[in-house]
């Protein structure tokens, strides 16, 4: 990847980290973005540094096993990628049409992850159709490598997910789509706590499932993906849950 493009890549990541801050994706130091620059090459935001001011020379570019690479003067001279970056690196290893990855922590689907209200259920069509199903995976200690670990089984086939008690990882082929992937995945989020609240929502039908799966099928194919069919992912979290305490 030329300068140019890297240049690029610094100011979307910028405007990006900002957006998440101002729609409360992300407080404080929370979260984290990144962006392949190359093979062997991702560009990542620094460890401690609110996303929503960060500025382009403070971004790092880090090779695949996580340690920071390049020039070492600067205003990017003493800052360090974030623990964090497990979560991405293990995104990255596992799919290679990964080009980005965001982690945040979105209040209303931490929210759902708390009360026990599922994102894997197929509620919403344009989730279904978008995102497919948004499994919850069991909790993790912040920047260990459970986290990593968690992750590897089920993100060649979903490209949002939700640690629980923790925040959100969405992947994507750009910055772009991996942000508005965690745009739908908290929207979403936020329309299933506030409906359970009244009552339990059900599910589509499994014939309203099935034809927003065809849909989306062509799409899935391409990529040799797994497809939700009938919110069999529902069950995901305990499937995986089995196999961590087995």
């Amino acid at each position: 990847m030329d300068a140019r493009s890297e240049y690029a890549l610094r100011d979307e990541i910028v405007r990006i980290g900002k957006l998440m801050w101002e729609k409360n994706f992300i407080a404080a130091g929370d979260g984290n973005l990144s962006v392949r620059v190359g093979s062997d090459r991702l560009l990542c935001t620094p460890s401690g540094l609110s996303k929503g001011f960060l500025n382009a020379d403070q971004l790092l570019v880090i090779d695949m096993q996580g340690n920071k690479v390049g020039t070492n003067f600067g205003v990017a001279r003493d800052l360090v990628p974030s623990s964090e970056i497990r979560l991405h690196l293990e995104c990255y290893r596992q799919r290679a049409d990964v080009q980005a990855v965001v982690h945040a922590h979105p209040p209303s689907a931490i929210s759902c992850t708390l009360v026990g209200i599922s994102l894997a259920k197929c509620i919403l069509p344009e989730v279904v159709y978008d995102l497919g199903t948004i499994p919850t995976l069991p909790y993790a200690t912040p920047t260990s490598v459970e986290g990593p670990e968690r992750i590897r089984d089920l993100i060649g086939a979903f490209d949002a997910l939700m640690l629980e008690r923790h925040g959100s990882v969405t992947v994507g082929k750009n910055l772009w789509e991996a942000y508005m992937r965690l745009e739908r995945l908290e929207h979403s989020a936020l329309i299933a706590l506030q409906a359970n609240a009244v009552q339990p929502v059900s599910p589509l039908a499994s014939n309203q499932i099935q034809k927003l799966v065809k849909m989306r099928e062509k799409v899935f194919s391409q990529r040799g993906r797994d497809v939700c069919a009938e919110c069999n992912a529902c069950m995901v979290s305990d499937r995986h849950s089995s196999r961590q305490t087995a």
